[in-house]
């Protein structure tokens, strides 16, 4: 698994966020009590992968980085690459080029949430695959947003189609995606639509043409939360809120996440909680490793 790296994509103007959006990723909106930006990289250090590369506009990207810095606060590193204009999804691997070559790679979009009990096991299994791609099929209500899959009656996928009018069933390509060391070359072979963008579901159909793709569904234990409407963002806080206050745990904490993994230690995790100890995040992680919250997992 630490040949595997990481992409979080998130570039793009945000406009369907506007007027919010105006002057400030979208990214960077707050979800609940932390930055958009922290649950796409907590899918990953929860996976495992701590080699990331965070892709932005270059107006954004010194936001990221007076937030995020380094990485190495929780034992991770993340390096930046600025996207210029934003030209489809995948995009990402021609930008990110030089940081995941020779390398198989997860591509998480930053505006995506994941949270459930099973997140850590889907990922780890796609990860125990080195050759070919592995998505994750969602069942949702309104598949015409989407990639959308399609089976036979044997369950085998037999397309993907990007926001089709008439969808072949209700499952929709989350935004976190894993591929071998060739989804480079393929994304460089990869024709713009006709909305002018180098569409990720082209590369997913790459790999399901030579045999190569993986489809894993997503049961109802698991949230997926699209974040990129006003209501959908409301909504994606009130969900953190009602999970957080309901279990006095909180959800996406990277101070945590690394600490339970063992990338940081105790004293590295209240180093990092004293400047934030008038916060209840601040006092959540000194109480993370001081008292009995430390038991649970």
């Amino acid at each position: 698994m630490s040949a595997w790296k990481g992409i979080v994509l998130a570039g793009g103007s945000g406009s369907r966020l506007y007027p919010l959006t105006l002057s400030v990723s979208k990214q960077l909106m707050p979800i609940y009590d932390k930055p958009m930006i922290y649950y796409p990289l907590a899918t990953l250090l929860m996976a495992g992968i701590r080699d990331i590369c965070l892709i932005s506009t270059p107006e954004h990207l010194p936001l990221y980085q007076a937030l995020l810095h380094d990485g190495s606060q929780w034992g991770c590193s993340i390096s930046y690459v600025a996207q210029p204009r934003p030209e489809g999804l995948a995009q990402a691997f021609l930008l990110a080029e030089e940081h995941i070559a020779g390398h198989n790679t997860c591509l998480v979009l930053g505006d995506n949430v994941f949270f459930g009990h099973g997140m850590p096991d889907l990922t780890r299994e796609a990860m125990k695959r080195s050759r070919g791609a592995t998505v994750f099929g969602y069942h949702v209500r309104d598949p015409q947003r989407y990639g959308v899959v399609e089976f036979n009656c044997e369950r085998r996928v037999v397309s993907i189609e990007e926001k089709p009018l008439e969808p072949k069933s209700n499952f929709a390509v989350t935004g976190l995606y894993f591929y071998d060391a060739d989804v480079v070359n393929i994304a460089r072979s990869v024709r713009p639509s006709a909305r002018g963008e180098l569409e990720i579901t082209d590369v997913n159909n790459a790999y399901l043409a030579r045999g190569d793709l993986h489809v894993e569904l997503m049961g109802r234990g698991i949230a997926w939360l699209d974040t990129g409407t006003h209501d959908s963002l409301m909504d994606a806080g009130a969900f953190v809120q009602a999970v957080e206050k309901r279990q006095g745990l909180k959800v996406a904490c990277l101070e945590e996440i690394a600490w339970r993994n063992g990338y940081i230690s105790s004293d590295e995790v209240r180093a990092l909680a004293r400047p934030m100890g008038k916060t209840g995040y601040g006092q959540y992680l000194l109480d993370l490793v001081d008292t009995g919250i430390g038991q649970w997992k």
